[in-house]
């Protein structure tokens, strides 16, 4: 018998990368997989806060207080401003809106400080920026979207009854924002306001989570439910909170090994993928083990998932490939989850972490616990303290930031500031898979849909390809990112049979919307269709 000889990059490339779309994984992937791409040396700015907008248009800001970025405010104007703690007059912007399509960036105005702010998209797909810092943290900022550049910042002095430096914002079923914490604030409150006499409520729970006064429960993770409720998470517990009745529903127990995982340990939260008539599942994974905080300890390598709505829910721990401080957790099109940006070593806050990592991880709820976890194609750039990332339509993961000093520092040796916009390409984008990738005919982008609605979804693929029962429709949220924490963030599973041929090359899947706000707030949405783990270009659908 003749021998043959084995060609082991070809082997590599046309076996191992398909495997890994067929669900056959060990626990960390030796195969680096995924795609870097520098986008923008310089948007002027550090990416500290960003929201993905309905026009693709991603909305970036920073602080108005650390002196001058690197890009002027328009038309030459500048702002005077004696409550600024380091320039009076400042002729620079620290917001700009970035165009996708034409990987531009113009400078918008903010007036008071929205340093450490938070933030969420109302159903019109206007973004509602709350509080921050100094002369910001009583005040509320208005974005409506436009399709020119026309559009900038619109301030409401004194809209909040608290200071809201450090908390957390959540878009509720009736259309107002929640807004939870925030640094020595144990309270909650709404915007906007129904009545004048509307006040912030006290919440217990955020001064027991004090941890003594170390303020590990800032920027709570919050998650909108599937009974209308709250799952607030704050240092190393959480409970379910009715805010309508303001009554603590549910204790959860303290999740094992007690070390604190909101900032400054600064882990990470998602809500796991949503189906009609499934619980809600919470995943919170990394922070800083308690006492980190200026000892550059190694970051936490643990994760937690809790299915909320258990009779009795306990928590499930897995392993990372490695510990991570201010890591991103993001929701794909497909239902997985990237980890993404952050630290080895130490917490957030200034000077205070070390030993980026800069690997991202994607994260397969669905395999079976060891076969989760796959790490990929390492980033030049280290992304700690202040940094972004953020999925955009084409399934994409912008990835921004990093400032871990108190002003713009460009000279230091130990991670400078970064002024850099890059995408992050999952293995799904790989050229080698185009002939898998699904394209959207129906419903054209920005269609109003209605819960409940039965949705028809036609799309083309290349012929021979369909594999009927491995196609996916699914709805995410677009979150308002900062502090390793996506507000907002949610990604449901449609509900629908077996895609069919309705013409040639042309396919329509029958899908149900989500049944109720509790499900999906109303307000945009991006719709995927995926096959075979392979997702479409996503279309703006606005669902009331």
């Amino acid at each position: 018998m003749k021998a043959h000889t084995f060609n082991l990059p070809f082997l590599l490339q046309h076996i191992m990368i398909p495997l890994l779309f067929l669900r056959f994984h060990r626990n960390t992937l030796t195969l680096a997989a995924g795609k870097w791409d520098l986008l923008l040396s310089n948007i002027g700015i550090s990416a500290m806060h960003m929201q993905l907008l309905n026009t693709d248009r991603v909305i970036i800001f920073d602080t108005t207080d650390f002196g001058a970025s690197n890009i002027s405010l328009p038309n030459g104007t500048c702002r005077n401003n004696s409550n600024n703690l380091t320039l009076k007059r400042d002729c620079t912007a620290h917001s700009v809106e970035y165009h996708v399509a034409s990987n531009s960036v113009r400078p918008l105005t903010l007036i008071t400080d929205p340093f450490c702010s938070s933030g969420a998209v109302r159903a019109d797909g206007t973004l509602v920026q709350i509080g921050g810092f100094n002369d910001g943290d009583h005040n509320v900022r208005m974005y409506k979207p436009c399709s020119s550049n026309s559009c900038d910042w619109q301030e409401i002095n004194g809209a909040l009854v608290q200071r809201r430096w450090y908390s957390t914002s959540h878009i509720l079923p009736d259309g107002r924002l929640i807004i939870v914490g925030g640094r020595r604030q144990f309270s909650y409150e709404f915007f906007p306001k129904r009545s004048g006499a509307d006040k912030a409520y006290n919440l217990p729970f955020l001064a027991q989570t004090n941890d003594r006064g170390l303020e590990n429960n800032l920027y709570p993770f919050v998650f909108l439910n599937t009974d209308g409720n709250l799952f607030i998470f704050a240092n190393n517990r959480a409970i379910l909170f009715d805010y309508l009745k303001r009554v603590v529903v549910k204790n959860y127990q303290q999740i094992p090994g007690g070390d604190p995982r909101n900032y400054p340990s600064s882990g990470s939260a998602v809500l796991l993928p949503l189906k009609n008539g499934t619980g809600a599942e919470v995943m919170v994974c990394g922070g800083a083990p308690r006492g980190a905080n200026g000892t550059f300890n190694g970051a936490l390598n643990t994760c937690g998932r809790i299915r909320i709505n258990d009779p009795n829910p306990s928590w499930t721990m897995e392993t990372m490939p490695m510990g991570r401080v201010m890591g991103d957790m993001l929701l794909l099109p497909t239902g997985d989850v990237l980890i993404i940006n952050g630290a080895g070593s130490g917490a957030a806050g200034w000077e205070s972490a070390r030993n980026p990592i800069l690997s991202p991880v994607i994260y397969r709820p669905n395999n079976r616990i060891g076969s989760r976890f796959e790490v990929h194609t390492p980033s030049a750039r280290p992304r700690m303290y202040h940094s972004t990332a953020l999925l955009i339509r084409d399934g994409r993961v912008l990835v921004s930031g990093n400032n871990p000093h108190v002003r713009y520092n460009f000279k230091t040796n130990l991670f400078p500031t970064d002024l850099s916009i890059e995408a992050f390409s999952p293995p799904y984008l790989d050229p080698r898979f185009a002939n898998l990738r699904p394209t959207i005919v129906s419903p054209p982008s920005q269609a109003k849909i209605r819960y409940g609605q039965t949705i028809n979804v036609r799309f083309t693929i290349p012929p021979g390809r369909l594999n009927g029962s491995s196609v996916m429709v699914t709805m995410v949220a677009p979150s308002f990112v900062t502090h390793t924490f996506s507000m907002n963030q949610r990604l449901l599973v449609l509900s629908g049979r077996n895609a069919a041929a309705v013409a040639s090359l042309t396919f329509q899947i029958p899908v149900v919307a989500p049944s109720s706000g509790n499900l999906a707030p109303s307000g945009y949405y991006l719709l995927f269709v995926s096959h075979q783990g392979i997702p479409s270009v996503g279309i703006w659908v606005q669902i009331s």
